[in-house]
C-alpha cells in the first residue's frame, strides 16, 4: 500500500535560514496547509497518517478532531519541533492521546534525525519511521541501513522510501523539484520492488512560500509550493489510484505484514 504521511508541526523552518517568524504565524501557516491537505484527502477518499507535535496539536483542537473523525491515523512527531529530550518520547505520546482520545503507536523524529530505539521502545511505541536510508550532504548518511522495514529493539522500523539500487529519496524535496513524470517512474519502480511506498510531506508546502524576504528559502524549497503543490498532489494521488495502489495508514500496514 501507499503510506502517505504528513509531519504537521509549528512552522519554524524560516529560523534555519536566518529569518524570524512569530509563533502565531508558525501556527497559522501550518494550520492553513493542514486544512488544504485534509480537503484533498477527503476529495479523493484517501487515508493518511499525521505525525503531529504536541505544540501544534494544542493549537488546532478542531483539526485533530477532524483527523480522527476522517479515519486518519495520528502519531507523534515529538513535543516540540526544534527541541528534543528523550523524555519527550513518552510525554508526547501521552499528551497526544489525551488531546485526541486515541492510542498513539507511531513516532517520527523531527527532521528525520537519529533517535535511540531503546528509548522509543521504552516509551511504548510499536513503530518508528525516522530513517531516510539515503545520502544527503549534511543531513543523512544511511547507506548502511535497510531500505525496507525491519525490527530493532522490539520496535518496527519503517524507513522512508528510496528507489532500489541508487537509493534516490522520494521525500518532499524530490517531489517539488523533479518533473512529475520522473517522480512517478521512481515511485512505480520502488512500489513494484517493495510492495509499498512510504512518502512524507508537510503542511507548509501547501502554502505559498515564494516570499524570499519573509522566509529566506532557496529556490529548491520554494519550487512548486502553494497552489502548485496542491495540483501536483492531486495528480499524484489520481495517478496512484488509477494504477490500483491502495492507500492506508501505518496502523493498517502493520496489520497486514
Amino acid at each position: 500500500m501507499v503510506l502517505l504521511s504528513f509531519d504537521i508541526e509549528e512552522f519554524d523552518m524560516p529560523f534555519e535560514y536566518g529569518k524570524e517568524i512569530t509563533f502565531e504565524d508558525q501556527i497559522a501557516i501550518s494550520r492553513a496547509g493542514t486544512i488544504a491537505i485534509l480537503d484533498l484527502l477527503d476529495q479523493y477518499q484517501v487515508k493518511a497518517t499525521f505525525f503531529c507535535t504536541v505544540t501544534f496539536a494544542e493549537n488546532i483542537a478542531d483539526l485533530i478532531k477532524r483527523i480522527i473523525e476522517s479515519g486518519h491515523e495520528l502519531a507523534s512527531h515529538g513535543y516540540y519541533h526544534s527541541d528534543f529530550k528523550p523524555e519527550h518520547l513518552l510525554q508526547s505520546k501521552l499528551k497526544l492521546q489525551e488531546l485526541s482520545g486515541v492510542e498513539i503507536i507511531g513516532y517520527r523524529m523531527a527532521r528525520m534525525m537519529p533517535v535511540d530505539e531503546k528509548e522509543v521502545q521504552k516509551a511504548g511505541y510499536i513503530y518508528n519511521t525516522s530513517i531516510n536510508p539515503t545520502y544527503l550532504p549534511g543531513r543523512y548518511n544511511n547507506f548502511n541501513i535497510s531500505r525496507t522495514f525491519f525490527k530493532k529493539d522490539q520496535v518496527l522500523q519503517i524507513p522512508a522510501s528510496v528507489s532500489p539500487l541508487i537509493r534516490f529519496p522520494l521525500f518532499w524535496l524530490s517531489f517539488h523539484n523533479l518533473p512529475l513524470s520522473i517522480y512517478k517512474f521512481l515511485a512505480s519502480w520502488t512500489y513494484k520492488k517493495d510492495r509499498y511506498l512510504n512518502i512524507y510531506f508537510h503542511p507548509w508546502e501547501f502554502t505559498d512560500l515564494d516570499d524570499v524576504e519573509r522566509f529566506g528559502f532557496p529556490g529548491y524549497v520554494r519550487k512548486n509550493t502553494g497552489i502548485k503543490m496542491i495540483k501536483r498532489m492531486e495528480q499524484l494521488i489520481a495517478w496512484m489510484k488509477a494504477k490500483g495502489y491502495p492507500f492506508g495508514t501505518f496502523q493498517e500496514f502493520i496489520r497486514n505484514i
